[in-house]
């Protein structure tokens, strides 16, 4: 089981290069970053952790800016999205992104992707929320043929792409993709249809959530313990990791403040002695 760090980088908080830099030498597989465009400030959509909202959702950073700075500092630290707001999204740019960045980075990216919870944010990118499944699952499969194609091209009921060329081409035939949101029929099914894994906040009831996920899995036609599980923003315990690890997970996130430099290190500090049970690949 690799382990990992996700903060929410704002213009406030430890530069995220720096963070990389630290967070490797300590031994960690992982970063990832999360994402919001913006926040509508009338804020007609309760926040999902309860009110409220904190002050970091407003200021984040555009998570492929800040790890392609991240990328560039460092050789071995896995980078991601956590998650990313794909329905937002042009896909078309953002294949693109991500392609440069993978190629980059000799294949370190990871693009996690969520559905995401904000009407108000939606709307303000022409996005009905009552879609956003579907759209994003369109939007996954455009940016494939981009990543995979020469000549790429795709026709949905929301998306649709001419033949067309597009270069770089990331590694591989392009990142681990996983999906986030909440255990159940239809996130499982969509996780069997077109990712890599699934990335759970928290990582609470997972012992019937994987056996979920891989039956859901197998109903597809896909081999189950090809699928990563890589719950998210944990706060780690020796127990909680071994009932982890126990249960299939093959990654797990620890949360960081959105803090200046000495908090955020101190935090981090306090994660590094999990990684002698599970030290880094």
């Amino acid at each position: 089981m690799r382990l990992g760090v996700t903060i929410f980088a704002t213009d406030q908080t430890m530069p995220i290069s720096d963070l990389a830099r630290e967070a490797e030498d300590r031994g960690f597989w992982s970063l990832y970053l999360p994402e919001h465009t913006h926040i509508p400030v009338a804020r007609t959509t309760p926040a999902p952790l309860g009110e409220p909202l904190p002050e970091e959702y407003k200021r984040t950073l555009d998570p492929f800016v800040a790890l392609a700075m991240a990328g560039a500092v460092t050789d071995k630290i896995h980078l991601g999205t956590g998650i990313a707001l794909l329905a937002q999204r042009d896909p078309i740019i953002t294949a693109k992104s991500i392609a440069t960045l993978h190629a980059g980075t000799e294949g370190r990216f990871t693009f996690g992707v969520g559905y995401g919870w904000n009407v108000d944010e939606m709307e303000d990118h022409g996005v009905n929320y009552a879609t956003r499944r579907e759209i994003v699952a369109e939007k996954m499969a455009l940016m494939r043929s981009l990543w995979r194609d020469e000549i790429a091209e795709f026709d949905g009921d929301y998306v649709s792409l001419a033949p067309s060329w597009a270069w770089p081409k990331p590694l591989d035939g392009g990142p681990r993709v996983l999906l986030g949101g909440g255990a159940g029929p239809k996130l499982f099914g969509q996780i069997a249809s077109w990712a890599d894994g699934w990335i759970p906040v928290g990582g609470s009831g997972l012992t019937h959530a994987v056996a979920e996920m891989r039956a859901a899995a197998e109903r597809a036609g896909r081999d189950p313990d090809e699928l990563d599980v890589v719950p998210f923003g944990s706060e780690p315990t020796g127990g909680k990791l071994d009932h982890f690890e126990r249960n299939g997970v093959t990654e797990c996130v620890f949360r960081l403040p959105s803090a200046g430099r000495d908090e955020v290190l101190a935090v981090l500090d306090s994660y590094v002695p999990f990684l002698d049970r599970y030290p880094a690949e």
